[in-house]
């Protein structure tokens, strides 16, 4: 296994976990998500889903690098989305009919899979902290530890 594979398995793992204590954290904790959280976990399931695909040992470095570059693009995503809900969506009384919204909506996925994807809140509502750091921008500071994390591994499948 390369160096490149394993920092897009972390990667894969870091998302995977955030989804699990966004989870956890509605279930156990009734912190309901609003549009742009959901959109937030979308974009994490991609991103461990492109890591996890690159790092499969297939052995093609332009596997791991398109993967890489992917994974750095939809961290950069998500760093916008977390930007978005947490200087923006969170001071308006409804996220309805944004960006998150129409798309969450569109792609079905809030009726196809409600308790991974339902919008329970409004931005305003969900706005939750977490030791003193408030979720958002701990999702910023996850997104932006996975878009170097793949750069890193981009650099390093190039050099393979």
């Amino acid at each position: 296994m390369t160096r490149s594979d394993r920092l897009l398995r972390l990667v894969a793992l870091l998302c995977l976990a955030a989804v699990g204590v966004a989870l956890i954290s509605q279930y156990a904790f009734d912190m309901k998500p609003c549009a742009w959280c959901v959109l937030q976990r979308l974009i994490l399931l991609a991103i461990a889903a492109v890591c996890g695909l690159a790092s499969m040992g297939w052995g093609s470095v332009l596997v791991r690098r398109i993967g890489a570059a992917l994974a750095a693009v939809l961290a950069a995503s998500g760093i916008v989305a977390a930007w978005y809900q947490h200087s923006v969506a969170s001071q308006m009384l409804s996220c309805a009919q944004t960006f998150a919204d129409r798309f969450i909506s569109a792609s079905g996925l809030d009726a196809a899979l409600p308790w991974l994807f339902g919008i329970y809140a409004s931005c305003m509502d969900a706005r939750v902290d977490l030791l003193g750091v408030e979720y958002a921008l701990w999702g910023l500071m996850l997104f932006i530890v996975c878009a170097v994390l793949a750069l890193a591994a981009l650099r390093r499948a190039a050099r393979t």
